[in-house]
């Protein structure tokens, strides 16, 4: 594959980060985007689950708001990829600004504010998708929100699990985007035994033969309270997963004076380190008896295959891609697959939470 990146990078990267996202997804969407002929190590494969993942590194919800790239970006290269989030409604999001680049630190702040298209579109475009027999193989799962006017949230994640699980490999309940109002006061343990409670209702309504695994996207910024809580919560409902972790709210002192102040989530370099930890201490707190999925921070094979020996069983990367662009899928399966076999691993699986043995 003949990587452009270098050259249309530049060009993207003079417009201003929303347009420049748009511009992508537009260019995807049309069959733009060469597909990756390389085949995976085998030492890649994995399988979560009870699914079968050609490589563990995926992309991360917020790229494909809308659904309507996942198969122009699973012929890139990655093993799965979470479309989302998605609201009952649809919604603006917040006033632009509210995407912006920090190149000199490979990060990103947004305070997106669940823009999209809203469910009926989207769950469309998973249902076309199943019936597509030339779409890309690999695993699709969606990411679910609440819109920012409901008062019962649950309402809405129930609504958003009834209508995707018949079609998404996988579902995700966001609560923890620092972009919507109040939404992080649902990693509570009261709020939060109630809202899965819902969810898994909504999952078993579906009467399906096989049920879509579902997983909890939580914040880095998290108490010792919230993390045991958290912890307790997962394990005791009977969900599947942790995706560990979202954007942070902190601000660490490297950031330049202009973005000290500026709302939203921190995505990219800088929320590697703090994420990886929060990620450590989940796999410890719930005894590696939930799949985890390791995001925030990802730039190299050395960055999933840390995630992947901290506890996580698959990683996810959005920001990086901003600065690496597609070619950087690639190298980064190759260094892992090389990182496992010079530390004697056969499989992603025997190297999950390697850290803590």
């Amino acid at each position: 594959m003949i990587d452009l990146f270098p050259v249309v990078g530049p060009l993207l990267r003079s417009f201003d980060p929303e347009t420049a996202h748009t511009l992508t997804v537009r260019a995807l969407a049309l069959g733009l985007a060469p597909a990756v002929r390389e085949v995976d190590d085998p030492v890649l494969r994995t399988r979560v689950w009870g699914l079968d993942f050609a490589n563990p590194v995926g992309l991360a919800a917020g790229f494909d708001k809308n659904a309507e790239v996942m198969d122009a970006m699973l012929r890139l290269g990655f093993g799965f990829v979470e479309a989302g989030s998605v609201t009952p409604r649809p919604q603006p999001g917040n006033p632009r600004p509210r995407l912006f680049r920090l190149p000199e630190l490979g990060a990103v702040v947004n305070r997106m504010g669940f823009n999209n298209g809203g469910l009926e579109q989207f769950a469309r475009r998973f249902e076309d998708r199943l019936g597509n027999r030339k779409r890309a193989p690999g695993i699709v799962g969606a990411n679910v929100g609440k819109n920012k006017d409901t008062v019962e949230a649950a309402d809405d994640y129930a609504i958003g699990v009834r209508r995707l699980a018949p079609f998404a490999d996988y579902l995700v309940v966001n609560v923890s985007s620092p972009n919507t109002p109040g939404l992080r006061a649902l990693q509570g343990r009261e709020p939060l035994q109630a809202l899965l409670g819902r969810v898994l209702e909504a999952r078993a309504a579906c009467k399906l033969t096989r049920n879509p695994p579902v997983l909890l996207k939580i914040a880095p910024d998290l108490t010792d309270e919230d993390k045991a809580d958290i912890a307790a919560v997962a394990l005791d409902s009977g969900i599947d997963g942790l995706i560990v972790s979202n954007t942070t709210i902190a601000r660490p002192p490297e950031l330049p004076e202009r973005f000290r102040n500026e709302a939203g989530g921190l995505s990219g370099k800088p929320l590697f380190g703090p994420s990886t930890q929060v990620l450590r201490e989940m796999y410890a707190l719930t005894g590696g008896k939930l799949s985890l999925v390791g995001a925030g921070g990802i730039a190299s094979g050395d960055d999933a295959y840390a995630k992947i020996r901290a506890g996580a069983s698959l990683v996810q990367l959005y920001s990086a891609l901003v600065y690496g662009g597609p070619a950087l899928i690639g190298a980064i399966k190759r260094d892992l697959a090389a990182r496992l076999k010079a530390d004697g691993f056969a499989s992603v699986a025997d190297a999950v939470g390697a850290d803590h043995h």
